[in-house]
């Protein structure tokens, strides 16, 4: 049996300029690579498989696990730096990378903050960032403590691993936690946080560079549905002056605290007037994917200039107001007929694929509308998502 070839090394390009590697071959690593050619920088991927969603555009993507240190070595060999598509990358991973000297953004000391919830608690609350009243349980006596004390149903959240509502438990009694308690009785144990009462959800993306240059993109509402985020105004409707300041404060609080480099993501739950922290995502995120066609300048781009050391660029809104609505997989696996459809149907529209199977649910694709009138945006949004999911057909 033959062995495969290997993979081709990144070409770099002439006068000096970096090649930027990227661990995952997600559709985040995907939308790096428009800013990339646009920048002079030469991007390569440590991709899943052949197929996945980076490696059909980008020239260099080597396949590769997260999980495999000498795999994550010797793609990192031929990068001047790393950054993440995800935040899975085990520790003694990250740890041996490190021992090889490489420059990896945001580092490891930063990154933690964004894999593991109970250590984000910790270190937001120490630096007197609004969190909800936390704990980590053991047992169900704690967790019944806990809610005894903050008041039932109780928040139980997975320290590591979960996304998109995965990971997260809404219980009404400690019973109803106890399998988890049962797998985590070895482990720091789960995460039980208060159910805040919230207005509405709402995001700050700030990037920082290594040289401490910092920039805040607008405060953004998000929209779930059934734990994913589904559309993202930009700006956030009707949010008070005041409490858009405190917001973005504490985005560039935690961004300098925790010495993050590249692009972070602050996901909050508005109380009223005030608000606390929900989640930090430590790279380019969802509820930023607006700034593509809505801002100067996009997270993507912002991401390889801040991780660069870069100056980085504007983040004014190009409109009063962009709308971001994600596709989700449907019934329907073949997307092209629906895509030249809401194409002709609103030419203002701007779709973003990223080159995955449709599974029902899954986060396929999304599109941008800016403009003047948020209602007629949302609405846009919402018919070209719908009929790209199938849940529309006319």
């Amino acid at each position: 049996m033959n062995e495969p070839a290997p993979a081709p090394r990144p070409r770099r390009a002439p006068g000096g300029f970096p090649v930027v590697g990227v661990i995952g071959g997600g559709q985040l690593a995907r939308m790096m690579q428009p800013p990339a050619v646009n920048l002079g920088v030469t991007l390569s991927v440590l991709a899943e498989s052949e197929d996945a969603s980076a490696a059909l555009v980008v020239p260099s993507a080597p396949v590769g696990e997260h999980t495999d240190v000498e795999a994550v070595r010797a793609f990192a060999r031929e990068c001047d730096v790393v950054t993440f598509d995800h935040e899975h990358v085990p520790a003694h991973v990250l740890a041996a990378l490190q021992e090889d000297g490489v420059p990896l953004h945001p580092s490891p000391e930063a990154l933690v903050h964004a894999q593991d919830k109970l250590a984000m608690r910790r270190r937001l609350s120490a630096i007197g960032v609004p969190c909800p009243a936390w704990a980590p349980v053991h047992d169900e006596a704690g967790l019944q403590a806990f809610g005894d004390e903050h008041g039932w149903p109780v928040v139980v959240k997975t320290p590591r691993g979960g996304y998109d509502g995965k990971g997260v438990r809404v219980v009404r009694t400690a019973a109803e936690a106890a399998d988890w308690l049962e797998r985590a009785a070895d482990t720091a144990g789960l995460l039980a946080e208060e159910a805040v009462p919230f207005t509405r959800e709402l995001a700050v993306l700030v990037a920082r560079s290594p040289s401490g240059q910092a920039a805040v993109w607008p405060v953004v509402e998000t929209v779930q549905t059934d734990g994913i985020c589904t559309e993202v105004l930009a700006p956030a409707p009707d949010l008070s002056a005041d409490l858009a300041a405190e917001a973005t404060e504490a985005a560039l609080r935690i961004a300098g605290e925790l010495g993050v480099t590249g692009v972070m993501a602050v996901e909050l739950f508005q109380v009223g007037d005030t608000f606390v922290v929900n989640e930090l995502a430590m790279r380019p995120h969802n509820s930023g994917h607006w700034t593509i066609d809505g801002a100067v300048t996009s997270q993507f781009e912002q991401h390889l200039r801040a991780v660069l050391d870069l100056p980085l660029g504007a983040v004014t809104a190009r409109a009063p107001w962009t709308v971001m609505g994600n596709v989700l997989g449907g019934d329907y696996p073949e997307l092209y007929p629906a895509y030249r459809h809401i194409l002709a149907r609103d030419p203002e529209l701007k779709v973003h694929l990223y080159g995955k199977g449709v599974r029902p649910g899954r986060k396929i694709g999304h599109v941008n509308v800016s403009g003047v009138d948020l209602d007629d945006l949302r609405d846009r949004a919402q018919h070209a998502a719908g009929y790209l999911q199938g849940v529309i057909t006319e």
